[in-house]
C-alpha cells in the first residue's frame, strides 16, 4: 500500500511539481527581465538626478548674477536719483535767482517809470504854464491893437 499511495503521488504530484519548476523558471526569467529594467531605470535616475543638479546648479549661478545685477542696478538708480536731485536742487536755485533778478530788474523799471511819469508831470505843467504865457501875450497883442484901434477911432 505504501508503494501504491507512492505511485499515486508520484503520478499527481510530479507532474504538478514539474510545472511548478517549470514556472518557477518562467518566474526566475521574468524576475531577471524587472531586474535588468529596474537597472536600466535606476541608471536613467542617476543620469536625471546628475542633470537636475546640473539645472540646479546653473540656477544658482543665474540667481547669483541677477542678484549681482540686481545690486548693480539698485546702485545705479540711487545714482541716477541722486544725479537728479542734485540737479533739481540746482535749478531751483536758479530759477530762485532769476525770480531775484526779476523783481530787481522790476522795481528799477518801476523806480525809472515813476521818475520818467514826474519828469512828464513837471513838462506837462511847464508847458501849462508856457501854454498861458503864450495865451497872454498873444490877449496882450490883441489888447494892444484894440487900445491902438480905439485911440485912432477916438482920435488920440
Amino acid at each position: 500500500m505504501k508503494q501504491t499511495v507512492r505511485a499515486v503521488l508520484k503520478e499527481l504530484i510530479l507532474p504538478e511539481l514539474g510545472k511548478i519548476r517549470e514556472e518557477v523558471g518562467e518566474v526566475n526569467v521574468r524576475l531577471e527581465f524587472t531586474n535588468k529594467r529596474l537597472d536600466d531605470v535606476n541608471l536613467h535616475l542617476v543620469d536625471l538626478s546628475r542633470r537636475v543638479d546640473e539645472t540646479n546648479k546653473r540656477i544658482d549661478e543665474t540667481n547669483a548674477k541677477i542678484d549681482s545685477i540686481h545690486m548693480d542696478l539698485i546702485g545705479r538708480i540711487e545714482g541716477t536719483n541722486n544725479k537728479v536731485d542734485s540737479i533739481h536742487m540746482d535749478l531751483i536755485g536758479r530759477i530762485d535767482e532769476t525770480n531775484k533778478r526779476i523783481d530787481e530788474t522790476r522795481d528799477f523799471l518801476l523806480g525809472k517809470i515813476d521818475e520818467t511819469n514826474r519828469r512828464i508831470d513837471e513838462v506837462s505843467m511847464g508847458l501849462a504854464r508856457l501854454y498861458e504865457v503864450i495865451v497872454r501875450r498873444e490877449e496882450h497883442e490883441d489888447l494892444k491893437e484894440q487900445v491902438k484901434k480905439i485911440t485912432q477911432h477916438v482920435g488920440l
